[in-house]
């Protein structure tokens, strides 16, 4: 059996206390003590019924600008800051584009007086930065074609939940090395001492110079990032096999190029038989069953997509009490 971490009994351990009216917009934003307080945090308010919860962010404003479209995203922040009592303000396509109707800056300056903290869901990643420079309450990537941050807490938080621990594991990325999820998952893991494997080929790989910056992120915590090109070697032995689709939103003109480039790095049970006979298949959804993954491993027993997908939320409202409050009243 595996050891399944309960947090029933456990109480959150407190973000640092600069987390609050901090910015995040990729993983690396954050230290590795504060990833993990982020995730204590989240599983704690996870074992927490909802209604003990309604005070937590009473009287805050959440904005959410999606110029790219969304389900787990959007759903998951609004549920979740409703479950703590605050309200959520939705704006979408062409009633927000960063950059186009008016500059980043003058966008930000002006929500930061409407709202106490910001979700944007963007394309390019420079002028989320240079919207969140000139913001004055926290903004939080919601999505850009750099990173993906959020996922990457969601992510943690279920290997967290399934091995009890992060040090020590491996996560072997298989498809798109260089997508935003992969960037964004690979910087929290090393963070946290968890090592990476990429397969990809050449086409899809990841750079030399991200690789270098995870080796100087994880050494401190004793983790590693390695880059293979076949897809065997890089599943051999690990605890967790995670793969995305093969062609990102907004890049459907490259969608056969991909396919034919991937098709040999297909998660099948085959593949997934070369990891720990105790390994997790993950995808942060939406997943197209019958090209990057088979329908035999996303619905079988040791694919944890949708406690994935659920994790979304609870890592989400543990980012904005961390970022939105000094955490008075929850007990640490």
């Amino acid at each position: 059996m595996h050891n399944v971490y309960k947090y029933t009994t456990m109480y959150a351990i407190a973000p640092a206390p600069s987390l609050q009216g901090r910015h995040f917009l990729q993983a690396s934003d954050f230290s590795s003590a504060e990833i993990r307080a982020v995730l204590s945090l989240a599983g704690y308010l996870k074992s927490r019924r909802s209604g003990e919860q309604l005070t937590m962010l009473r009287g805050k404003t959440l904005g959410m600008l999606f110029e790219k479209p969304s389900l787990r995203t959007r759903v998951s922040f609004e549920v979740g800051m409703t479950q703590l009592g605050g309200q959520v303000m939705f704006a979408s396509g062409a009633e927000f584009m960063v950059g186009s109707r008016e500059t980043p800056e003058d966008a930000a300056r002006v929500l930061s007086r409407y709202v106490d903290a910001i979700v944007v869901r963007t394309h390019a990643h420079e002028p989320l930065e240079r919207f969140a420079h000139a913001a004055t309450v926290p903004t939080i990537n919601g999505l850009s074609a750099e990173a993906h941050p959020c996922q990457a807490l969601a992510d943690l938080l279920t290997i967290q939940e399934r091995f009890g621990a992060l040090a020590g594991l491996t996560i072997a990325y298989i498809g798109d090395a260089g997508n935003n999820v992969a960037k964004s998952l690979a910087e929290a893991a090393v963070l946290c001492g968890v090592t990476v494997h990429f397969g990809a080929p050449a086409s899809h790989s990841a750079k030399e110079s991200f690789l270098a910056h995870l080796q100087r992120l994880g050494k401190p915590h004793g983790a590693t990032a390695r880059a293979f090109r076949n897809p065997t070697r890089a599943v051999r032995g690990v605890d967790v096999v995670y793969t995305d689709v093969w062609t990102s939103m907004g890049e459907e003109a490259l969608k056969e190029r991909n396919a034919a480039s991937l098709i040999p790095y297909a998660i099948t049970q085959e593949l997934l038989a070369y990891a720990q006979p105790h390994s997790i298949f993950m995808h942060c959804l939406p997943a197209h069953r019958g090209e990057e993954v088979s329908a035999a491993v996303i619905d079988g027993s040791q694919s944890v997509v949708f406690d994935q997908a659920e994790n979304r939320m609870h890592a989400q409202k543990a980012l904005l009490v961390a970022l939105l409050t000094d955490l008075r009243g929850i007990p640490v």
